[in-house]
């Protein structure tokens, strides 16, 4: 063999140790990579990304009760960019047509639900959106009850917020919103003589 063989020989493997060497160097952090990637993969999740419980919610379900404590359908209450929307499931209400409003404090107590107090009002207007000082923000359209005692309707509410603004429906007394007897007339002040308020949901409480 010749002297430059041998060289050429002893290069090639000289290069091939190295190469094996840094190999065996990389392989651990590779892998630690790989085992990182496998740990989220596997949807294994450390306490501080945890998700709260809750966060970014914008919408909550609550019932009707009826003066007689009965259960008269539900109220899911939806926050959007513009306000909220109240979509109502009504089941055992009597036909017709109801005024429906939200009134100012976060309580329903039966018969009457005179624990509501007045219509919610930040505004400090008159009853009414036919009404030319009208109307609360609680003013809401009526609502017709099927002669089975059910109904189905979505109701927005301008600027209202859950938690946060002028507009907050979770204040410091909360807010119900309550069906009445008869229609609304839009523009009778204070309640449109609606009647009685014959139903009752607490969609925010005071706090």
């Amino acid at each position: 063999m010749t002297r430059k063989s041998t060289l050429a020989i002893f290069a090639i493997t000289a290069s091939a140790l190295a190469l094996a060497a840094c190999s065996q160097a990389v392989a651990p952090a590779d892998n630690a990579a790989m085992a990182d990637n496998m740990a989220i993969d596997d949807g294994t999740m450390t306490d501080d990304a945890m998700p709260a419980d809750n966060v970014g919610a914008t919408s909550q379900s609550v019932g009707f009760t009826g003066g007689d404590g009965a259960s008269l359908g539900s109220v899911t209450v939806t926050e959007n960019a513009g306000g909220v929307t109240m979509a109502i499931r009504a089941t055992g209400m009597p036909a017709g047509v109801h005024g429906i409003h939200l009134h100012e404090k976060g309580l329903c107590d039966g018969p009457k639900f005179e624990s509501a107090g007045a219509h919610w009002n930040p505004g400090l207007k008159q009853h009414g959106r036919d009404n030319p000082a009208g109307a609360h923000a609680g003013d809401l359209a009526n609502l017709t009850v099927a002669a089975d005692g059910s109904a189905s309707t979505s109701i927005p509410v301008a600027g209202a917020m859950m938690a946060s603004g002028n507009m907050m429906l979770a204040d410091a007394d909360g807010t119900v919103l309550v069906v009445h007897a008869k229609a609304d007339d839009y523009r009778t002040d204070p309640s449109g003589d609606s009647g009685d308020r014959i139903a009752c949901a607490v969609v925010a409480k005071g706090r």
